[in-house]
């Protein structure tokens, strides 16, 4: 699942298309598909090497503004919701019906259903170039990537002879399948402690890009440190699986009991007072409010608590990608974008945002974000040895999102 390209290509267009010669450099792409302008442009870092016109989703059928992937490819596919219509050079991005593909009817302007449509000859030659996992970005209005150099960025510069996570605890977190676990890492700091769960830790490829999501914690993750710490306060809360199932709905009400002054008019099941005052009861300091999850392949591989500065202000959706890496000089060439994303006041009441900053896409938003962003060390470095050209970062407000699931990267959807 590789987002890296050995083609050495010139400025293509979807009415001047050359075949690409190869090249001993490997690429890494990325796709950005304007709405606005209706068009499509190929990135190798920050060099255009491809573009395109292209017609995105009509009124009632609109295309999706987000972080996506390419998931799947078929030469030829038909339409699962639309009368079996054809799709030749499909490239699935979403496994609710989104994909870029093959198209007669490319008026360049929005006239499909959903989907990204582009010219039949580009559509081939665009299905050559790519492989599964490589960025699709859909915005409204153009995006360019600019390097970004900052230090919460992870780059190869962790020490060989240093054991990896040798101390760190681990916790199981709740996969998209029942039948796939995933590990969670733990810093024991005082600042993030955690509770010890005797799992073993199913490490990454380091040759493979990984992706990554810096959001909040929301209700799965509090739901998960609550059971791990009432069973080890010797409540009964069931299996760590994010759920609120009868266990841990007796577990939480029998610690409430014990505890009636702590309690007294807190009328929800699970709430900050509850976690504040679980944490106290097990000595674990203050609770996190953030998390980095890490997917290679498409799979769940490990989730780490960071904490977010300023929480009552929005991080704002950011998309960085990995295009170089220097492991001799322990550096690494980040690109990165920002994509407009107005939450609901609904939305920003539930996470916490008392403040959004309708300018978030201004200026450097992006350093911005990731100075706020404390990542423990154990978890960086252990990042820091996975690392590889293709790998990804995004950073959002929201979670994982409805389309995030088995068999996907991180999708961030920042307009349906």
């Amino acid at each position: 699942m590789f987002s890296r390209l050995v083609f050495g290509l010139g400025l293509l267009s979807a009415t001047a298309l050359v075949h690409p010669a190869f090249a001993a450099d490997v690429r890494t792409l990325q796709i950005f598909v304007s709405k606005d302008k209706q068009s499509l442009a190929v990135y190798d870092g920050d060099e255009v090497v491809a573009t395109s016109k292209v017609s995105t989703g009509k009124d009632g059928h609109t295309t999706p503004s987000g972080i996506f992937s390419v998931l799947e490819k078929q030469k030829y596919h038909e339409s699962n919701l639309y009368s079996a219509a054809p799709m030749p050079f499909m490239q699935r991005l979403t496994w609710s019906g989104i994909a870029l593909h093959e198209s007669n009817s490319v008026p360049r302007y929005p006239a499909s259903h959903g989907c990204v449509r582009m010219p039949g000859a580009f559509a081939k030659m665009l299905y050559g170039m790519t492989e599964t996992g490589v960025p699709v970005i859909i915005s409204d209005g153009e995006l360019v990537p600019q390097p970004i150099d900052h230090p919460t960025l992870f780059h190869p510069d962790t020490p060989a002879a240093m054991p990896l996570l040798s101390d760190v605890e681990l916790r199981p977190s709740m996969p998209d399948s029942p039948q796939k676990p995933v590990q969670v890492a733990m810093n024991d700091t005082a600042a993030i402690p955690m509770p010890m769960a005797p799992v073993a830790v199913s490490e990454a490829e380091p040759s493979e890009p990984i992706s990554m999501l810096v959001t909040r914690r929301t209700l799965r993750e509090t739901v998960i440190d609550i059971q791990m710490l009432l069973n080890q306060l010797g409540f009964a809360a069931g299996d760590p699986d994010g759920l609120l199932g009868a266990s841990t709905v007796q577990a939480i009400n029998t610690f409430k009991t014990l505890r009636p002054a702590e309690f007294a008019g807190d009328r929800s099941l699970v709430s900050d007072t509850l976690l504040k005052s679980v944490y106290a009861a097990a000595g674990k300091g203050e609770p996190p409010n953030g998390v980095i999850m890490v997917r290679q392949a498409f799979k769940p591989i490990f989730e780490a608590p960071v904490t977010i500065a300023d929480p009552g202000l929005a991080l704002g959706t950011h998309f960085l990608t990995l295009h170089a890496v220097d492991e001799r000089a322990g550096t690494a060439d980040w690109l990165g974008v920002t994509l407009a994303n107005n939450l609901s006041r609904e939305t920003m009441k539930r996470l916490g945002i008392t403040n959004q900053e309708s300018s978030i896409v201004m200026g450097k938003p992006i350093a911005r974000s990731l100075s706020r962003i404390v990542i423990p060390e154990e978890t960086r470095r252990r990042i820091d040895a996975l690392i590889a050209p293709g790998s990804t970062l995004t950073i959002s407000d929201t979670g994982l999102g409805s389309e995030t699931g088995e068999g996907t990267d991180f999708i961030t959807i920042t307009r349906g």
